[in-house]
């Protein structure tokens, strides 16, 4: 299934898309922790089926983030080797873990802030898994790939001069207003199939930066949602974005960084597309 929130800015409405393209009232108040954790997916499912659910209209509704305010946001930094390579960096011999702040998700079409005093605002798509179950020292892959509601486009917008050359930690440099697009879709992981055979593309102005696979990760989703359950608890709503191919302004010589009036269009296969322009904090 895909689901989505759509309506303005903090009134967004919880609806299911069915096989034809049309949106439809899932009964429930909000797509978040505890409607995963409760077992909202399953009733969304058997409503659909039976063919309850009424039909909203959807010319001119705003899409938002398919899920309300995670918990958390979790990030595996450095998780392609061809990125690793474009950045300097070694390939890691374990994830490289940061955390972004949950406030700096929006919609999947919202425009995206350069910060105030940013020269280097830059770009990324990954693959983001969202959590449905709570989960704590995963022994397993199968029992990773068990806690997994779904999956959705990520643009993990990132300020280098702030991540790497003000000292500190990365965080600064994920966290500023805006800097997390998700969405269209929460697409749940029996439509997805196999989330490492996904193609990931990524746009500025209309010229392809990023073109990459999901099967070129360095740790897979399983290994990533077991791994980061041996440090902390993932909660039902959690969001992990787990990388990016190569192609970052970062690592392109000469290659300019985002500023207003850009736009970036980005896709991974199957879980649709988004398009942000940029504007000024």
């Amino acid at each position: 299934m895909k689901l989505l929130r759509v309506g303005p800015v903090g009134q967004e409405r919880p609806v299911v898309m069915d096989d034809a393209g049309n949106l439809r009232d899932i009964g429930e108040p909000e797509i978040d922790g505890a409607f995963l954790a409760s077992g909202g997916v399953a009733r969304v499912r058997d409503a659909l089926g039976r063919g309850s659910l009424p039909v909203v209209e959807a010319e001119g509704l705003r899409i938002g983030a398919p899920i309300a305010r995670p918990g958390k946001i979790v990030c595996i930094g450095l998780n392609f080797s061809d990125h690793a390579a474009e950045s300097g960096a070694a390939v890691p011999a374990e994830p490289v873990v940061f955390m972004k702040a949950s406030n700096t998700v929006v919609g999947p079409y919202d425009e995206v802030l350069v910060p105030r005093g940013s020269v280097k605002t830059d770009w990324e798509v990954e693959l983001a898994i969202v959590i449905g179950q709570e989960a704590r020292y995963l022994g397993s892959r199968e029992e990773a790939f068990g806690v997994i509601a779904g999956y959705a486009i990520s643009n993990d917008v990132s300020e280098r001069e702030f991540q790497l050359e003000r000292g500190g930690q990365w965080d600064k440099g994920k966290s500023c207003e805006t800097f997390n697009p998700i969405g269209p879709w929460l697409v749940t992981t029996d439509e997805v199939g196999d989330p490492q055979s996904l193609a990931m593309r990524l746009w500025v102005n209309g010229e392809l930066r990023q073109n990459g696979d999901t099967k070129n990760m360095i740790f897979d989703v399983a290994e990533v949602v077991r791994y980061l359950s041996q440090f902390m608890v993932l909660e039902p709503g959690d969001v992990i974005n787990t990388g990016t191919p190569a192609g970052v302004a970062m690592g392109i010589p000469g290659q300019p960084y985002l500023r207003a009036g850009d736009v970036v269009e980005l896709e991974i296969e199957g879980l649709g597309r988004q398009r942000q322009t940029v504007g000024q904090a």
